[in-house]
């Protein structure tokens, strides 16, 4: 329970950040923690987006913050579920779903 503690804290704490992204391309932000170490799952309107955010700067200054080089791992999402928007997307547009 206070890895949980810890890692609401340190995501609480940087949020702001984030939700300032919002004008620059970020659609939502992830935070990870398990028992091999922590990170984050972010998605982005577009990988010239991302790119701009995830510069040598940013992360060497996560290097120096987390005592660790990030390692980015880049994937295009073709195909969404939102089960909260009760829709299905293929290439960001909302498509009709037989059922």
């Amino acid at each position: 329970m206070a890895n949980c503690i810890v890692a609401v804290k340190g995501g609480t704490s940087t949020a702001p950040i984030y939700h300032g992204l919002a004008r620059k391309g970020l659609i939502r932000k992830d935070y990870l923690n398990g028992e091999s170490g922590t990170g984050g799952v972010y998605l982005w309107d577009s990988r010239q987006s991302a790119e701009a955010w995830f510069t040598e700067e940013r992360v060497a200054e996560l290097t120096q913050r987390f005592g660790v080089r990030p390692r980015l791992t880049w994937y295009d999402t073709h195909v969404t579920v939102d089960n909260l928007k009760d829709e299905t997307r293929v290439n960001g547009k909302a498509i009709e779903m037989a059922t």
